[in-house]
C-alpha cells in the first residue's frame, strides 16, 4: 500500500500572460510587481495575432507579453493570484470593457499551469471559483516543454516555449539556492 508523502510540494514560480494595448501592458506591470514581487523573467511586447477573441472587447492592435516573478509561492496561491488578476482587470476596465487580460499561472520543474474561471474536463477546481489547467509539460529528453491538445495556440509558439524554458531554469536555480530540492 502506498503511503502519502508528508513533505510539502516544492513552491512554484508565478507568471502572468498579458494581452492588451502596449500602454495598458506597460501601465499594469508596476501594479503586478507590487502584488506578486519583482519580475525576474520576461518577454518583449509583440503583436498578438493568435485569436480575434479579445479584439471585440479591447479593440484591434493588441500585444502579448509574459512576465514571471521572483518570489516562489505555495501552489495553493494560484487561486489568490487569479483573484487578484481579475480584480485588477476590473479596476482598469473602461465603460465595462477590459483594457487588459491578465492570465496568471505557475511554472515548476514539470509543468506550466494556468488559472481560469471556466471548468472543463481537464481542469481541476482550486478554490475561490477558479480552476487550474496543465498547459505545457516538461519532457526531459526533449529539453523543453511540450504542448497538450488543449494548449492555447500562442502558448505553443517558439517565443512562449523559450520564455517558459527560461522561467523554468530560473525556477530551478531558485529551488537549488533555497535548498528546496
Amino acid at each position: 500500500m502506498a503511503r502519502p508523502r508528508l513533505s510539502k510540494p516544492k513552491r512554484v514560480k508565478i507568471f502572468c500572460g498579458l494581452i492588451g494595448r502596449e500602454e495598458s501592458i506597460r501601465d499594469v506591470l508596476d501594479r503586478l510587481s507590487r502584488e506578486f514581487g519583482e519580475v525576474d523573467c520576461e518577454t518583449d511586447v509583440r503583436e498578438f495575432d493568435s485569436t480575434e477573441y479579445y479584439a471585440r472587447e479591447m479593440g484591434e492592435g493588441l500585444k502579448r507579453k509574459w512576465v514571471a516573478f521572483a518570489p516562489l509561492r505555495e501552489r495553493s496561491y494560484l487561486a489568490r493570484a487569479k483573484h487578484l488578476a481579475v480584480e485588477l482587470e476590473l479596476s482598469l476596465a473602461r465603460d465595462g470593457c477590459r483594457t487588459i487580460n491578465i492570465d496568471p499561472g505557475y511554472v515548476d520543474d514539470a509543468q506550466v499551469v494556468l488559472a481560469t474561471t471556466k471548468n472543463f474536463a481537464h481542469r481541476l477546481y482550486i478554490g475561490m471559483g477558479y480552476y487550474a489547467e496543465p498547459t505545457l509539460i516538461y519532457v526531459k529528453g526533449e529539453g523543453g516543454y511540450r504542448p497538450l491538445e488543449w494548449t492555447y495556440p500562442d502558448y505553443k509558439t517558439v517565443r512562449a516555449l523559450r520564455f517558459f524554458r527560461d522561467a523554468r531554469c530560473e525556477y530551478l536555480r531558485q529551488v537549488k539556492r533555497n535548498n528546496e530540492a
